[in-house]
């Protein structure tokens, strides 16, 4: 029941994501105005707007003029809710859980964006930063984690990082991917030592797979601009979900 409710919820949360990848990129508010429909301009209904299940009631069309609605939005709205309930079964009720739910509406938003713009707006990941800072403190205080300084020394280190690599080659990489980097630094630390080391080791690695893939399929070719953000961002989950199962394999593998 309980893991139904952060389903709701995560539906919920997905929804608002929608939002933050589509009004963000064109310099609009996420908080004031109801959605409408971009070809008719008519607002979405409230019972228009239930994550999904609108989606599927209305075959993906506008009420109003039957213009199509992409299929993203509600794939987004189930990436978070998915998101929302690996996290609960992975660490529960707690704040630990309230830090990566937050970082989850932050990362589909962050993903879709960097997909469809090759941008990662700061007007997400700092704000983020500053929410999955305050359920870190609480944390901290309580006794839930003792990782104060692990989380800085992720910031510290994945963030410092990425802004050599842009300090060196800023036509390479922009400077979204550094403070990106610093804010899942900052959640794997948090996490601990072995969260850290995997998520930091698994965007690259999923970066290149990732060129390779884009390759084999026609899609990437020398001077095509790939964005990073995705690939790091799929890291850092990988280094929150399974990190201390891959780390203990690893090491495993070298003492066998």
């Amino acid at each position: 029941m309980v893991t139904a409710v952060v389903a709701v919820f995560g539906l919920l949360f997905g929804s608002f994501t929608t939002v933050l990848a589509s009004r963000v990129p064109e310099g609009r508010g996420v908080v004031s105005g109801r959605s409408a429909c971009p070809r008719c301009g008519e607002q979405i209904r409230w019972h228009d707007n239930f994550p999904v299940l609108s989606w599927l009631v209305l075959h993906g069309r506008c009420r109003s003029c039957g213009a199509p609605i992409s299929w993203t939005y509600p794939v987004i709205e189930l990436a978070v809710a998915l998101l929302w309930v690996l996290v609960h079964l992975r660490y529960g009720l707690s704040w630990t859980s309230a830090v990566l739910w937050i970082l989850a509406v932050a990362s589909v938003a962050l993903f879709v964006i960097d997909v469809r713009h090759h941008r990662l707006p700061h007007r997400i990941v700092l704000p983020a930063c500053g929410l999955v800072s305050v359920p870190i403190v609480i944390a901290w205080l309580t006794g839930e984690r003792s990782s104060w300084g692990t989380a800085a020394l992720g910031l510290a280190v994945m963030g410092g990082f990425y802004g050599l690599l842009w300090f060196l080659y800023p036509k390479g990489m922009g400077f979204g991917d550094v403070t990106t980097a610093g804010l899942l630094g900052l959640v794997l630390g948090f996490l601990g030592l072995e969260h850290l080391a995997v998520g930091a080791i698994a965007g690259p690695l999923a970066g290149g797979l990732m060129v390779v893939v884009l390759a084999a399929m026609g899609r990437a070719r020398k001077g095509t601009a790939v964005p990073y953000g995705p690939a790091l961002l799929v890291g850092a989950w990988i280094g929150i979900l399974v990190g201390p199962a891959i780390a203990q394999g690893y090491i495993d593998l070298l003492i066998g």
